[in-house]
């Protein structure tokens, strides 16, 4: 007959992890448990819900990051479900890994202010490891799809959604009432010129903050965007912003090379950005004159084919020598050598 009962120090433990052991040992030596520790009792309920510690909620976060995870049930299961992630954690085999509700509202709990902590401590450990140079730093951009669908969007000016807004369209061009569905999607699909949304006139009720755009694939949506700026000699990255879905290019390039300078400051790094690597969505020539004349950087952003010739009348002469110093920076040797290293 087989054992009813097995005792927890004979279950497998499962293959180690080399990687993450490692990145265990990284973060004792750098203290990230207790100093994020102290700074989120604060925001700890003293009774209640058993909160779970920063420590390992931003593991659990890491690991999301690693395994290419994007919801948290996803991150839960998959803790839950690997002995070395478990171990990774903190948990032994006869503990359970926290849940996704769990993970959710920690989340919920803890402010922005502490995620940029983590992010400064795992920075400072980049630094302190060689990892961290800062001297020439790439931005690029990409669409994130809110959590929100564009059946949610109501007018701005009056909270009629898009039924209620239909409706009133009809009844002023047929001067009939109160119309059934089959004639709303009808009138609907009538009027090609004028199905048009903006975000000046429109917005999702469940995620105010999201914007209408349209994604990679040609599909619209309600979106953000997230932008990066990486470190081109070691691949780290410096700044994650995150911006309104139709927020261009060139207007968002600049606050994010300063919030990487922010954060390479907080970190005493050995370099100040020096150089500022894009594709040629960030070239403009009022992005160009603020990038090198504001903030003192080179820049490396190909410029976009154009059927026409520039025209510089009444343009400062700033504009356009920052122009053409672009214009050296990139088709030179090194200009190409970043590129390729930015793609």
């Amino acid at each position: 007959q087989d054992t009813f009962w097995v005792t927890a120090d004979k279950l497998s433990n499962g293959p180690r992890n080399v990687f993450y052991d490692r990145l265990n040992q990284l973060l004792a030596e750098i203290d990230f448990d207790g100093k994020l520790e102290l700074a989120v009792e604060p925001f700890y309920q003293k009774t209640g819900r058993k909160c779970l510690p920063p420590g390992i909620y931003f593991r659990m976060i890491f690991i999301g990051y690693f395994e290419d995870i994007s919801s948290q049930r996803g991150i839960a299961w998959r803790c839950d479900d690997s002995r070395s992630l478990a171990r990774f954690l903190g948990y032994g085999p006869g503990e359970s890994t926290p849940d996704h509700s769990t993970l959710s509202l920690t989340r919920e709990r803890l402010p922005m202010e502490i995620h940029q902590l983590a992010f400064e401590l795992i920075l400072q450990a980049t630094r302190d490891n060689g990892l961290l140079r800062g001297k020439t730093i790439g931005v690029d951009a990409t669409d994130l799809e809110a959590n929100a669908s564009l059946k949610s969007i109501v007018r701005k000016d009056n909270g009629d959604d898009w039924r209620a807004y239909l409706k009133k369209l009809y009844e002023e061009e047929t001067g009939k009432s109160d119309p059934s569905d089959d004639e709303l999607r009808r009138f609907d699909k009538s009027r090609k010129d004028k199905k048009k949304v903006s975000n000046e006139q429109w917005k999702s009720e469940t995620d105010p903050d999201a914007r209408i755009g349209k994604m990679k694939d040609g599909r619209f949506h309600l979106k953000y965007k997230a932008e990066n700026a990486v470190d081109l000699d070691t691949d780290v990255i410096v700044a994650a912003e995150i911006y309104h879905g139709d927020s261009g290019d060139t207007a968002t390039i600049e606050d994010t090379v300063n919030t990487a300078k922010t954060n390479l400051d907080a970190t005493d790094c050995d370099h100040n950005i020096e150089e500022v690597v894009a594709d040629k969505g960030y070239h403009s020539e009022d992005c160009l004159d603020r990038l090198q004349n504001k903030t003192g950087m080179r820049t490396y952003i190909p410029e976009p084919h154009r059927s026409s010739k520039r025209k510089w009348k009444n343009k400062p002469e700033s504009v356009k020598e920052s122009y053409r110093r672009n214009r050296r920076n990139t088709l030179g040797t090194r200009g190409r050598k970043l590129q390729r290293k930015r793609s």
